[in-house]
């Protein structure tokens, strides 16, 4: 071929690989697909903790439930908002840690794209049993081994779009991300509205919706997704881990606990936080009580904000002083996340004995919380994708997730203890969390970083 046949059939790829905001049309798909996945995610867990404790594990209703009274025993016989606490966050944990067999299916059976797309449809069938009390059990099985599925296999798509070296790569998940939060930003106005105000089964329903859509989406983007590599399950050879790659498990490995207790404060927004909001929060706008679901979306707000700002405040410091490692960031967001949980702490101090909570304190929490959060959860997110070794990239990614099953577990249990504490102790004990975790990440950066991140390689990003 000539140097001017080659020439439009460069441009065509060119211009192909640049069509979605400078980066690969498989890029925008890959967006809309998790923007609707996360509709339908955060709708539905928007909701869960209020259904249960305002609708369905009242005494009239709760005996419905295929299942609820062995469940009920394996909890010690609670009932109300400590087993509405507990259920949630049995779900919310177990979400976070089928990840990691979904990526074993995706590497070595399935593939990527058919994990993910069966995934998706398991999460659909979830969101519609909702409409059901007796099969809600089942529906949050459904949920749990289709998000399994989903996440990670999505993340790794969007890493597979550039090549070796491409620094796009970055900005990409920066979309990625964005769609994230459009998702979430969106859910609780439409999905927790209709749930609230019309009823929780029209609610849970058009999270099913949106989970269809996600779907669909992805299914009309595959063509322009990059083909699948051979799975291991085909005896691809691999390399042998090597010195490097142990180096960078053990890394995890060790970050692990100590990432799931500095995500307790965040992680209990969905559970505790959503009822004594709902209980103690003046939400009510020109005689009108808003929906409760929409603190999810304050929050959502707020918090793309600041993953926003605070990107571009560091790309900013880093063309005039060297910018710190994920570590260092990672302490700086514990100490928001001590300060956000103090807000807490100053709101419940401050509570009028017959009146309600003004919204002053909550949005400083949300700010502070979210602030924090911009610094742990994709800094620590990006650490984990640097250290991957790449022969089990799909496993070791969802390797993170058991961070936020931990975290979650530790939610749903100490998010019962709600009703039994002084509610000035229970914010403070999570600001407690953050001190605790934020002393362990400055112990691993002066005593481990300097031997066991030195030679770890940049890889691909997963979002949670």
């Amino acid at each position: 071929m000539t140097t001017a046949e080659a020439t439009p059939q460069l441009d065509i790829e060119t211009r192909a690989d640049r069509a979605f905001l400078g980066h690969p049309k498989g890029l925008g798909y890959l967006a809309f697909t998790e923007a609707w996945e996360r509709f339908s995610f955060y709708g539905m867990q928007a909701l869960l903790v209020l259904y249960m404790t305002k609708a369905l594990l009242l005494p009239d209703r709760v005996g419905k439930v295929w299942g609820i009274e062995g469940l009920r025993a394996l909890y010690g016989g609670i009932d109300g908002q400590p087993f509405a606490s507990a259920i949630f966050g049995t779900y919310a944990a177990c979400v976070y840690l089928t990840p990691i067999a979904g990526g074993w299916l995706a590497d070595r059976v399935l593939g990527t794209r058919r994990t993910l797309l069966l995934g998706g449809l398991t999460m659909a069938l979830g969101h519609f049993l909702m409409a059901f009390d007796r099969t809600f059990l089942i529906a949050l099985a459904c949920l749990i081994l289709g998000s399994g599925m989903f996440k990670g296999n999505i993340a790794s798509q969007v890493g597979a779009l550039y090549k070796e070296g491409d620094n796009r790569r970055a900005d990409a998940f920066q979309i990625f991300y964005l769609a994230i939060n459009a998702g979430v930003i969106a859910s609780p106005l439409i999905v927790g509205s209709l749930g609230e105000k019309v009823g929780w089964h029209w609610g849970f329903g058009a999270a099913g919706v949106g989970m269809v859509l996600g779907g669909l989406t992805f299914l009309a983007g595959t063509r322009y997704l990059p083909p699948e590599p051979p799975r291991q399950a085909a005896q691809v050879p691999q390399p042998p881990m090597d010195r490097t790659d142990w180096l960078a498990t053990t890394a995890l490995i060790l970050l692990i606990p100590v990432l799931a207790i500095s995500l307790v404060p965040n992680m209990q927004i969905f559970n505790a936080y959503m009822v004594w909001g709902d209980r103690n929060f003046d939400l009510v706008w020109f005689g009108t009580k808003l929906p409760t679901t929409w603190l999810v979306t304050v929050d959502s707000v707020v918090s793309c904000s600041f993953l926003l700002l605070v990107a571009l405040f560091w790309r900013w410091y880093g063309k005039h002083r060297r910018e710190p490692d994920e570590l260092t960031k990672i302490i700086i967001g514990s100490a928001f996340s001590i300060a956000g949980m103090l807000a807490l702490v100053a709101a419940a101090a401050t509570k009028p004995e017959h009146g309600a909570i003004g919204l002053f304190w909550p949005l400083m929490f949300h700010v502070l919380n979210s602030i924090g959060f911009a610094h742990i959860m994709p800094v620590s997110l990006a650490l984990f994708a640097r250290l991957a070794p790449r022969q089990i990239n799909a496993t070791v990614i969802g390797l993170y997730y058991l961070a936020i099953f931990i975290a979650n577990a530790l939610v749903g249990w100490i998010g019962g203890w709600l009703e039994t504490m002084r509610t000035t102790d229970f914010w403070l004990m999570h600001a407690g969390f953050a001190v605790v975790s934020g002393v362990v990440f400055v112990a691993f950066k002066l005593l481990l970083a300097p031997r066991l991140m030195h030679e770890a390689r940049t890889e691909d990003l997963a979002l949670a």
